[in-house]
């Protein structure tokens, strides 16, 4: 197979990796589900991002590198994606990008930061046939299945609801979830479904944001045309979009929150290792605003 989305992936992390962004990305995700309850394993060097409280000092002045404590829960995860793959994935991000481009490139740069954590990785969306399940499994070959499965599936007819029960009734095993989607899929989820998903699982929203109806030459996807002109020019209109859009999110968050489940939003395949990181950072320090 091609590994065309690792290939964009490595090349894409190469551009933080001047920066240390993608060093302090892997320490984010190594130390998420660390804590002093679970059984010390032994000792790893320090990345940007771990904890400092996880320092071994003594250790660390022995070996002249910063060391520090890993846990057995550390060492093994499984990691679920349930994607979105509806048409609305087929529009523009705000910045104008690709939703569905980002979509696969963010679900590929945290599949490969999985995969270097030794961690086992599945999905699970909407696909033509019904419902698809990749198997947990470790490896670039998995991801980049994965990867290339979905984006040949996104532009149907998506209901995320019944992705998650499937998994609830079908998932015999606590895992880390990663939920990719947008408003819409975030907003239309019952309060039902996401206290019993996030009472068993480590649940992160990934909320691909949605390009403005007004403003600049839109498409909708739904009606499969051009907006016309005089209400991409409408002001009035513009002030209302942005009202409605602003109480469905500030709704939406409050809800999250009340069921601790972190979110992030992200509008650019720029901005992807960036949002990312705080994602991660959020979920360690258990920030959920």
């Amino acid at each position: 197979m091609n590994m065309k989305y690792i290939a964009k992936v490595k090349a894409n992390l190469s551009i933080y990796t001047k920066k240390k962004t993608s060093n302090i990305l892997e320490g984010s995700y190594n130390s998420i589900y660390k804590g002093k309850s679970m059984n010390f394993e032994d000792l790893r060097e320090y990345v940007v991002g771990d904890n400092v409280k996880d320092i071994d000092w003594k250790a660390s002045a022995r070996s002249n590198k910063i060391l520090i404590k890993q846990y057995v829960a550390e060492k093994k995860h499984n990691i679920l994606f349930i994607l979105d793959s509806g048409k609305k994935m087929l529009a523009d991000t705000r910045e104008l990008d690709s939703k569905k481009d980002v979509a696969l490139m963010t679900t590929g740069t945290i599949s490969y930061l999985i995969d270097k954590h030794g961690d086992s990785v599945s999905a699970i969306y909407n696909g033509k046939n019904g419902i698809k399940l990749f198997p947990f499994k470790t490896g670039l070959y998995n991801i980049e299945k994965i990867l290339n499965s979905y984006e040949k599936e996104i532009g149907i007819e998506n209901n995320l609801e019944n992705l998650i029960n499937y998994v609830l009734k079908f998932i015999r095993r606590r895992m880390i979830i990663f939920i990719v989607t947008d408003i819409d899929g975030m907003s239309k989820l019952s309060e039902d479904i996401l206290r019993k998903l996030s009472l068993l699982h480590d649940v992160m929203f990934i909320n691909i944001s949605d390009a403005l109806m007004t403003g600049y030459n839109a498409f909708d996807v739904d009606e499969n045309s051009y907006i016309p002109d005089y209400i991409l020019d409408d002001e009035k209109l513009k002030d209302i979009e942005l009202e409605i859009k602003t109480k469905i999110y500030e709704e939406t968050k409050n809800k999250f929150k009340k069921y601790k489940i972190t979110t992030t939003t992200i509008n650019k395949q720029k901005d992807i290792v960036n949002d990312v990181i705080k994602l991660l950072e959020r979920r360690k320090n258990a920030d959920i605003h």
